[in-house]
């Protein structure tokens, strides 16, 4: 961690001799013929529609990659007029596939046309299902435009949610959805935002905001880091002392929850300890660390006390169960007692727990990675794994981390911190949050610089995690992803307009490079121009 989706201008409508379908349609298994045949059944008579155009047809030039962001991963292209909402226009759910109805509805409203729910496609539709047999993984979508119809089907409630995303960025971009058939994937499981709302307060309705425009862009996890040293930023019942007098309610938490669930995202909630717990220490002064000095040691708790553990998971319980999710991130980062010079003699109480739980070789390290275990062990019976800033784990500790733990890397220059390798060689798991080219910390404080769209862009992949090199490409399938992330460290810097604006193009470039990190098609300048097209069609 940091130290110290508008609306859309509708088509033109057709005439009745090119009224089209956008259908997305759960296919049975077998051949394009089979698929062809059900198509046919399934359109009206020509007395209760009219007919669209055949396709293909050599009268069309062969159809373009729909411009997307991120690209399509694959596009075959064909011969046919495409698709475009027309005044006949509707969204429709195949057959069985009425868990969709929520991707129908949203769907239908962005490019202004009627939702019908589970009933036959109709020239001018668009149909949304599932096809839980087909290959690909959940986050995996088939879109298909022929014969005036646009099909969208994926094993997945999310890869279908993913193909409606393409359709509509498409239709913001040029009007219209190509020709053709798009077949797309992800090619890491973890992509998303992280967001510190501790030390700078943004409202339920700007973290909504992003939640839309983290969909659009095929993101799917939101991180929230909302406690540190200057504030707790979310409503308690079990210490409502701690709390800061800007927060968000339960209620306002349960609505984003709500909100990112129906746009698939997943959102990481983050409790940092046993360091920057200023805000809950000030209302448990007597849980401060203290050093042998007797000086206090600024946000971070004295975890050789009894009361500091019962503290943190009490407060552990009640958000876990607020959140629920896949989820929860114990933080474990920059513990200012194993800064120290000589942390044993500098914290003597520590090191004695230590040696009273671990046996006379163990050190102030073996206590804090034993924290973190503990901290780990209360929040998976809620069925969340469990995260941790990679500085939390320490290379000579006799206690080890427990390998379920997912690391989250982001420096490679604080106590404790070891290459992204050492890590990797041991099995762990790991997400890419490169303060090099991720962090966005408001005033830019520490030689912080804030990151540019252009530099991820050309420069940064999922393996780059500490500076610019790559670790090596056969531990790709241990790096789950990547998030960027914004930190609050001189909150005022910046409004949080300012931060919206400011992070429109980080975090597009992000979304690109996680769902395909290969050199992109696009020059940074296209690129930056298509954002533009989407975000103005």
């Amino acid at each position: 961690m940091s130290p110290s989706r508008g609306a859309l201008v509708a088509g033109a409508a057709l005439t009745a001799a090119a009224a089209v379908t956008l259908a997305v349609v759960v296919w049975p298994e077998g051949s394009d013929t089979g698929r062809r045949d059900a198509a046919e059944k399934s359109r009206p008579p020509s007395s209760a529609a009219p007919s669209p155009s055949p396709s293909p047809t050599r009268s069309y030039p062969l159809s373009k990659t729909p411009r997307t962001i991120p690209a399509v991963r694959e596009h075959t292209p064909a011969r046919g007029p495409g698709w475009r909402p027309g005044r006949g226009s509707g969204v429709v759910i195949g057959d069985g596939s009425g868990s969709l109805a929520d991707e129908g509805r949203l769907l239908a409203g962005e490019l202004r046309i009627g939702y019908r729910g589970e009933v036959p496609a109709r020239a001018g539709d668009v149909e949304l299902a599932l096809t839980p047999k087909a290959a690909g993984g959940p986050e995996s979508y088939t879109l298909r435009t022929r014969d005036g119809r646009v099909t969208i089907s994926g094993p997945g409630e999310a890869g279908v949610f993913y193909g409606t995303r393409t359709l509509k960025q498409s239709v913001r971009a040029d009007g219209s959805m190509p020709e053709g058939e798009v077949r797309d994937r992800p090619d890491r499981p973890q992509r998303g935002l992280n967001l510190d709302i501790a030390r700078k307060h943004y409202t339920a309705g700007w973290i909504e905001d992003r939640l839309r425009e983290m969909a659009d862009l095929k993101l799917n996890q939101l991180g929230l880091h909302f406690s540190d040293d200057q504030a707790f930023r979310i409503e308690s019942d079990t210490h409502p002392e701690v709390v800061s007098p800007e927060h968000l309610t339960k209620a306002e938490v349960r609505h984003i929850v709500a909100l990112a669930g129906r746009l698939h995202i997943e959102v990481v909630p983050e409790i940092d300890s046993p360091g920057h717990l200023g805000a809950v220490l000030r209302a448990h002064p007597d849980l401060q660390l203290h050093n042998v000095s007797g000086v206090a040691s600024s946000g971070s708790l004295d975890i050789s006390k009894p009361g500091a553990a019962k503290l943190v998971d009490e407060l552990l319980g009640e958000y876990t169960e607020l959140f629920g999710g896949a989820y929860w991130h114990l933080g474990a980062d920059e513990y200012l007692a194993l800064m120290a010079r000589d942390p044993a003699a500098s914290y003597p109480q520590l090191q004695r727990a230590a040696v009273a739980k671990y046996g006379a070789q163990a050190g102030i390290e073996d206590l804090a990675t034993g924290w973190l275990n503990d901290r780990a062990a209360v929040v998976r019976p809620h069925g969340m794994k469990p995260k941790a800033w990679n500085d939390g784990l320490f290379r000579d500790s006799t206690v080890r981390a427990d390998k379920d733990i997912e690391i989250e890397y982001w420096t490679g220059k604080e106590y404790g911190a070891r290459p992204p390798e050492q890590y990797l060689r041991e099995g762990f798991r790991m997400l890419n949050l490169n303060d090099e080219f991720l962090y966005y910390v408001l005033g830019q404080p520490n030689a912080f610089v804030y990151p540019t769209g252009k530099r991820i862009y050309e420069q940064w992949t999922p393996l780059v995690m500490r500076g610019t090199t790559p670790v090596p490409a056969r531990y790709s399938g241990q790096i789950l992803g990547g998030r960027f992330a914004v930190w609050g460290d001189l909150p005022n810097a910046q409004t949080a307009a300012q931060v919206a604006q400011g992070i429109r193009m980080p975090l597009r470039a992000t979304a690109q490079k996680l769902w395909d990190p290969g050199e992109p098609e696009l020059s940074w300048d296209g690129f930056r121009a298509l954002a533009t097209d989407i975000d103005r069609g």
